[in-house]
């Protein structure tokens, strides 16, 4: 909530850089350490590290790429979420079953440290007030060495007065954000105080908040969810429940060539608008996923149904979850641009609340409900929120345009 908005003051590489090695420096302590109260602290700092890169990438998405060109990179990046989320229990699983347990944590810090060499020798700045900054001190730097060189300024003078009204001016570039800077205290204060702002006052953002939390509480209770009927049921090893989240992997991979597929094709046919409603229209259909395959893990998770149903409901699930972070990340960066850092900060914020909280109640609703009635729950839940996009693809312009943020972005535009 702090980090990602204050990139859109500083800029987004050194908050990817700092984020990335407390990350990778927490997960070799989590490893390490020899205690639970240690394990925690490392934890926390895990989340702390990692939790920017998440909310980050919308807006260097945002900050790269128009409006129209900007489903490809969104649609890899989700992607991208999903199957990681999906082999972060797969590859533990092997590793838990054939080895010491402080190498999951090595594993992975061995990895994020080559991805974070790779970002600190290949990423640059894209923000782009950022960008405009540096070329302002740049250009300032250069007639400062025009003006030791002799070189004094610009001669302004007045036509009907040329030799009485002429003045020499030292030309100087400002930035308007620069100018615009407060203190340190008060950025800080900015950038926490903005995400919440846009979360309760942004009828869009509070919305897509609910719906994507509901998503990723979904995601994250299969973590839990999985084991217990996979173990009961099937009698699965540590290493074999493992596996059966390949299936969350394998619908990732499934779901992102299909949304960079349709959105192509419906522009090719002329049914794609250039609005961020456009990006709604496939979602309304493929958000049903969800509901659909939490209904079918439910009702299939039977010993005497073989376990590869309820497995592939899982990767049913994982499609509409896909449609709804896709949806989520693409309609809050084209609806509020430059700001789309603090929207998908708050957006982001309410999803790994529920993130972490829903695993939690997770053993007690299905041992209590049974599997059936425990998943229906959350399907009819689903089947409501659906609702979301159908709401915007009908009021959105009508809704952004109430919006002081969003009308401010499309004036500009």
């Amino acid at each position: 909530m702090v980090l990602a908005p204050f990139s859109e003051i500083n800029g987004r590489r050194p908050i990817f850089v700092s984020s990335g090695l407390v990350f990778t420096v927490c997960l070799i302590g989590s490893g390490a350490t020899e205690s639970f109260a240690g394990m925690l602290v490392a934890r926390f700092f895990l989340g702390v590290g990692g939790s920017t890169f998440s909310t980050m990438v919308g807006g260097v998405i945002s900050d790269i790429y128009h409006a129209e060109h900007r489903n490809v990179p969104m649609s890899c990046f989700s992607g991208a979420v999903l199957f990681g989320t999906g082999l972060g229990p797969l590859i533990p699983g092997f590793i838990d079953y054939r080895a010491n347990w402080r190498w999951i944590h090595y594993s992975q810090a061995i990895a994020s440290a080559v991805l974070m060499l790779v970002l600190f020798v290949f990423l640059n700045e894209t923000r782009g007030s950022v960008l405009l900054s540096r070329k302002a001190k740049a250009l300032n730097k250069y007639y400062d060495t025009l003006e030791s060189a002799g070189y004094v300024g610009v001669v302004f003078c007045s036509d009907d007065d040329f030799m009485e009204k002429q003045q020499v001016r030292r030309i100087r570039w400002k930035v308007k954000s620069d100018e615009e800077r407060e203190s340190i205290t008060k950025m800080i204060t900015i950038s926490c105080f903005r995400p919440f702002h846009l979360l309760l006052t942004e009828p869009v953002v509070f919305f897509f908040s609910l719906w994507v939390s509901f998503s990723w509480a979904v995601l994250y209770l299969q973590f839990i969810a999985i084991p217990i009927v996979f173990s009961t049921n099937y009698h699965f090893n540590v290493e074999q429940t493992g596996a059966v989240f390949a299936a969350v992997s394998i619908g990732a991979l499934l779901a992102t060539p299909l949304s960079i597929y349709q959105e192509k094709f419906a522009m090719r046919i002329g049914k794609m608008s250039s609005t961020p409603e456009g990006r709604l229209y496939f979602t309304c259909a493929e958000s049903i996923l969800l509901p659909i395959g939490l209904f079918w893990f439910g009702w299939t998770s039977f010993s005497s149904v073989p376990w590869i149903v309820p497995t592939i409901a899982v990767g049913c699930s994982t499609i509409g979850i896909f449609s709804i972070y896709l949806a989520a990340f693409n309609y809050l960066a084209d609806t509020y641009h430059r700001y789309a850092s603090s929207a998908i900060a708050a957006q982001s914020f309410c999803r790994n609340v529920m993130g972490a909280v829903f695993p939690l109640v997770t053993n007690a609703m299905f041992n209590n409900l049974g599997y059936p009635a425990a998943s229906s729950l959350l399907g009819g839940i689903g089947v409501l929120l659906t609702i979301v996009p159908w709401v915007l693809v009908f009021y959105g312009p009508q809704i952004r345009a109430r919006s002081k943020f969003a009308s401010e972005i499309m004036n500009q535009h």
